[in-house]
């Protein structure tokens, strides 16, 4: 038997004992454990390929532009047709299963951002367990900055399926990191530091180091909602990304109480071969992806270069532009001065923690 059967036999062996076990204050204690021990064990058959290193399995994909999106779904609820939409890449449509084999990468141009699209081969239940292309698709997802993931009308469950795929194979959708700061030492055992009492310590020791951890002083920002959660603060293994969702062929809908059902704020409804949606579409991933553009002038009162924005994403500093232009230019100047939208007034005087917004204007100076 091999390592990873090995590993398979145990997984399947805690997930039963899992499901077997019920979940209340008493067994919480030993859920933890179980859920940690199952943690690292997928972790283990994994490998580094699912987190996005090396090994052999994942496509080679050489990312272009300022930021990159997979298109994830079901076999054939219309990747390619959108693909073809948006950018200039050209992937073959069919009306069967698995007609994209490969990746195919295009370029979509949208407010002066360019955003590598790539259609991956369609992704099945059992992606996590490698069916379906699922660990090759899935390292894919991981090296990239958003996923739209794709169904259509008639099969509108699978949007759900999909994201379960993706969450146990470590990926979180649209959530932010639990915020759980981990010290490591070189000796002096575990040390909790827990002031919103998330749970009782010997849970989090206990689950620590079935995580690996043996020596760390470990501080909560926050109340840890659950089990789950303490788990993925604590491993190194998980990907956080936005997420946009699409329901497809929309326009074979007749009845427009089910068209109505459909909508929700996070849901678009789209009909590539109509031209519904494609325009929301852009929206949602440009706001998904978190990014500003920053226009530099060369002199104070010079006009701004429109033509060639610095692409930053919406939490950076000016020192992160700054650094972004020149590693050495920071020495050089010792003034901000920004204009734009946030601005108190044309010119305002800034320091450099200050952070960016959409086309703000900036000029650096002494």
């Amino acid at each position: 038997m091999t390592k990873e059967e090995i590993i398979k036999m145990q997984i399947s062996r805690i997930e039963k004992e899992i499901r077997d076990t019920p979940y209340h204050k008493a067994t919480e204690h030993h859920h933890g454990i179980l859920r940690a021990k199952l943690a690292k064990l997928k972790d283990d058959l994994d490998g580094p390929v699912n987190r996005g290193g090396g090994g052999g399995v994942g496509y080679a994909i050489k990312h272009s532009g300022d930021a990159s999106v997979v298109l994830v779904g079901l076999p054939s609820v219309g990747k390619s047709t959108l693909l073809n939409k948006v950018t200039n890449a050209e992937s073959k449509v069919g009306n069967y299963d698995f007609t994209t084999l490969g990746v195919v990468p295009g370029m979509m141009e949208y407010k002066g951002v360019k955003i590598q699209i790539l259609d991956l081969p369609g992704i099945i239940e059992g992606a996590a367990g490698n069916k379906g292309f699922g660990r090759k698709v899935l390292s894919v997802i991981r090296a990239s900055d958003l996923v739209v993931l794709m169904t259509d009308v008639d099969r509108i469950g699978w949007l759900e399926k999909v994201e379960k795929e993706l969450y146990n194979s470590g990926i979180r959708l649209n959530t932010k990191p639990p915020k759980i700061i981990v010290h490591k030492t070189h000796k002096g055992a575990l040390q909790i530091v827990d002031p919103y009492y998330s749970f009782d310590k010997e849970i989090i020791i206990d689950v620590a180091k079935e995580m690996g951890l043996s020596n760390a002083i470990i501080q909560f920002g926050h109340k840890i909602e659950n089990v789950d959660r303490l788990i993925d603060g604590l491993s190194k293994t998980r990907k956080y990304m936005a997420a946009v969702r699409i329901i497809t062929k929309i326009d074979t809908v007749l009845d427009k109480k089910r068209l109505d059902k459909m909508e929700k704020d996070d849901v678009i409804l789209m009909s590539a071969d109509k031209n519904v949606g494609i325009d929301e579409f852009k929206e949602k991933v440009w706001l998904g992806l978190g990014l500003v553009r920053v226009f530099l002038k060369k002199e104070r009162n010079m006009e701004a270069d429109k033509n060639n924005p610095l692409i930053m994403k919406n939490n950076s500093s000016l020192d992160d532009v700054l650094k972004r232009i020149s590693s050495q230019m920071r020495d050089d100047v010792n003034r901000a001065y920004i204009w734009g939208k946030s601005a108190k007034f044309p010119g305002q005087e800034v320091s450099f923690k200050f952070l960016v917004f959409d086309e703000m204007e900036v000029y650096f100076g002494r």
